[in-house]
């Protein structure tokens, strides 16, 4: 059985530090940024709102038991409602899930809301058939322990969908804020984790580390999805982490995909 896990001080200073930026940005992403997500129709992903019937990564919701990490103000967790899953959303910060439940009140659908870490789930093991995540958990959350957790609440056979920042993103981006550049600035060490000054704690492994993490928490992998621009449509629309032009050349985004195996093979 595995032994919990004990936070450090620097875990807990991480945490603190993200929660304390995401009440900030909660205040700057105002109800009516928030309600534009909420009562957008189907399920699209990243920076550039790729729509999920050309991406296909989540199969058929109908029934499902669906955890979101990292909610934020759980517009996702309302269009995968609208899917007919049946959804719970998490989040550090309880002043998103405020918002999240004003959507709630507004427009509907209800789901659960819990405040909580991506790293410790209050949830039982095996409560899931379908974890997901944009960018809610990957970049905020120790990929050494998240990613355990999400297994440890999967069913057999059930899946992990998440999306994240490329790690080369992440070496491109200014430190003083704006949106990536044509110089690396930083090593693929440096980036997992990044302390932005001013801001947040970020981890930003590379592909070879994230199989490896997701091999331990027993999972295997089924595809890496990275995201490029659709030909037509908008700049981001929120964060300014790249532009069009940017991820028209390199590789913006990363959606993993990867299961729970049904039957453990004995070694």
């Amino acid at each position: 059985m595995t032994k919990p896990v004990v936070d450090t001080d620097d875990d807990l200073d991480t945490r603190a530090r993200n929660r304390s930026l995401w009440s900030q940005v909660n205040a700057d992403f105002t109800d009516t940024d928030a309600q534009q997500m909420w009562t957008r129709s189907g399920v699209s992903w990243g920076l550039f709102r790729q729509p999920e019937g050309s991406l296909q990564l989540l199969g058929d919701l109908t029934g499902s038991d669906v955890l979101e990490i990292g909610c934020g103000t759980a517009y996702l967790s309302a269009w995968l409602t609208r899917a007919g899953a049946r959804v719970v959303a998490l989040d550090l910060s309880p002043e998103q899930l405020v918002t999240a439940q004003r959507c709630q009140d507004r427009f509907g659908p209800h789901f659960p809301l819990v405040e909580g870490d991506g790293a410790t789930l209050p949830f039982r093991n095996g409560s899931f058939d379908l974890v997901v995540s944009e960018y809610g958990a990957s970049p905020w959350c120790d990929p050494a322990r998240w990613p355990l957790e999400a297994a440890r609440v999967l069913r057999p056979g059930g899946r992990l969908v998440f999306l994240t920042n490329s790690v080369l993103a992440a070496m491109c981006v200014p430190a003083e804020g704006g949106p990536a550049g044509t110089t690396l600035l930083r090593g693929a060490t440096d980036v997992n984790p990044v302390s932005w000054p001013g801001g947040g704690v970020e981890y930003h492994p590379g592909h070879g580390e994230w199989i490896r993490r997701l091999a331990e928490a027993g999972l295997v992998v089924d595809a890496l999805h990275e995201l490029e621009p659709p030909d037509k449509g908008p700049d981001h629309e929120y964060y300014e982490i790249v532009t069009r032009r940017w991820s028209e050349r390199w590789p913006a985004e990363d959606v993993w995909v990867a299961h729970r195996p049904r039957v453990v093979r004995s070694r």
